[in-house]
């Protein structure tokens, strides 16, 4: 079976899986949470190199207080466990996203898991966290304007690989497949710059209930796919 280098996903359903349960939309989000902790581990048994999950968009403000504030606790909790999780697979973690949005005790829980993971390279864990890629795509041409301006960049050396080094995941290789869970068909602003040559495999199975076996399904599909052409193999 040929593994993807590069697996992004959309972790979809929390609250639904929880609703579906009569429970709350927070308790979705821990199951979901609990999740995250594993597939790690599986990414690394089947040989993945790069891991992106989309894990809190800059919509996501927008829902109640209470489920804001529950997600924040769950980030809280999970950043620290994370280095257990990091150290364990030898893994690197690196935050996507605009950091500067959140409390002061999370971003320095972020600095310190990217400082303890730097060391590692035999998995590489991004986190989509205050994300949107029109942000991050608008965050880079500022960037960029801010450079020329400065003489630091010349208009006619912006070429792709120009733009790609001013995003957020610079120096990280396109993801070759992307998952969405929970039976939605769109990108929701995600990564819409690295997903132009992606393999989508969209899945009506929420989140927490992802497991290995859906995600061998996952890969099995992509291997479907004939990757010289973009398109499907013919029978």
């Amino acid at each position: 079976m040929n593994v993807p280098n590069h697996i992004a996903i959309i972790l979809d359903g929390n609250g639904r899986w929880a609703k579906k349960r009569h429970m709350p939309r927070t308790y979705g989000h821990k199951k979901g949470c609990e999740r995250l902790e594993t597939i790690c581990d599986e990414m690394k048994q089947l040989g993945v190199k790069y891991l992106t999950v989309y894990a809190f968009s800059t919509e996501n403000w927008k829902r109640s207080k209470e489920e804001v504030d529950s997600l924040m606790s769950l980030f809280r909790g999970y950043l620290k466990k994370c280095i257990k999780i990091s150290e364990k697979n030898k893994m690197k973690v690196r935050i996507i996203g605009d950091i500067r949005a959140f409390d002061k005790d999370i971003q320095e829980s972020i600095l310190e898991l990217e400082r303890f993971s730097s060391q590692y390279d035999e998995l590489h864990f991004q986190i989509a966290l205050n994300y949107g890629s029109r942000d991050e795509i608008t965050r880079a041409v500022r960037h960029m304007a801010k450079d020329v301006k400065e003489g630091r960049l010349l208009p006619e050396e912006i070429a792709e690989e120009t733009i790609s080094s001013y995003l957020d995941t610079a120096q990280i290789p396109d993801p070759d497949l992307m998952i969405r869970t929970s039976g939605e068909l769109r990108l929701s602003n995600y990564l819409l710059w690295q997903l132009a040559y992606t393999e989508f495999y969209f899945t009506e199975v929420p989140w927490p209930d992802f497991d290995y076996q859906e995600l061998i399904k996952a890969i099995e599909k992509y291997n479907e796919r004939d990757r010289r052409y973009g398109g499907v193999k013919e029978e």
